[in-house]
């Protein structure tokens, strides 16, 4: 772990927030394998009525360092690993955060229109936008480095595919996060390998598609619980 914070500081500094989230955890559950629902709603899950009609829009950022238990973690982490170190090679800091965050937000945005009543927590979201970033980043340097984006490309194809089926064979799998992070994250890593400056246009769409979900989301669930 020395040498991961030593090489890449975001990456490794991400997975010591998710451990130290999922000790929390562990000492409030007691449990090391799987953590209650309730310790997980308190200590700031996705839950559509009380983000929307309590107005704990906060949940969307706490729910990203959340995991339901052992198997959920460990998958998340090992994913983050792979795909972190990448996009901390190619991306600033800056970038590499708010791609990280805003493909998280917009990826519990996207969970609390398809579930509204359901429980919602994982860094999946926020790890789907690092592999859109990779997958802009190859697509945006496509004819530089023809051969290894036509091999990262194979990969990443391969990666969706198995999430996807995934997806639809394990119900618990939150589909519509990965799909809203994964979007978030290609869009803002072509923008920035094309442009690496531009990262306040990127930071200001995201900006506005988070006020424009949360006014969505505001209005559904009004005429859902009324």
């Amino acid at each position: 772990m020395k040498e991961l914070l030593k090489q890449y500081p975001l990456t490794g500094g991400l997975i010591l927030l998710n451990l130290f989230a999922y000790l929390f955890c562990i000492l409030l559950s007691g449990d090391v394998i799987d953590m209650n629902l309730q310790v997980l709603v308190d200590m700031g899950a996705l839950y559509g009525p009380l983000v929307v009609l309590k107005g704990e829009w906060w949940r969307l950022f706490s729910a990203m360092f959340l995991h339901g238990g052992m198997t959920h973690i460990l998958m998340n982490m090992v994913s983050l690993y792979i795909v972190g170190r990448g996009v901390e090679s190619y991306y600033t800091k800056s970038a590499y955060l708010a791609l990280y965050l805003f493909s998280g937000l917009i990826g519990a945005l996207a969970s609390l229109a398809v579930h509204p009543q359901s429980v919602g927590i994982g860094a999946s979201g926020a790890i789907f936008g690092l592999f859109g970033a990779l997958a802009g980043f190859f697509l945006a340097h496509r004819a530089q480095i023809a051969a290894y984006s036509r091999e990262f490309m194979k990969d990443f194809v391969a990666i969706i595919g198995i999430n996807l089926f995934l997806g639809l064979a394990i119900p618990s799998i939150d589909m519509s996060a990965h799909i809203g992070g994964l979007i978030s994250g290609f869009i803002g890593g072509y923008m920035l390998a094309k442009r690496p400056n531009s990262l306040w246009v990127y930071v200001l769409l995201m900006f506005m598609a988070v006020l424009g979900g949360m006014a969505y989301l505001f209005g559904y669930y009004a005429q859902l619980y009324r």
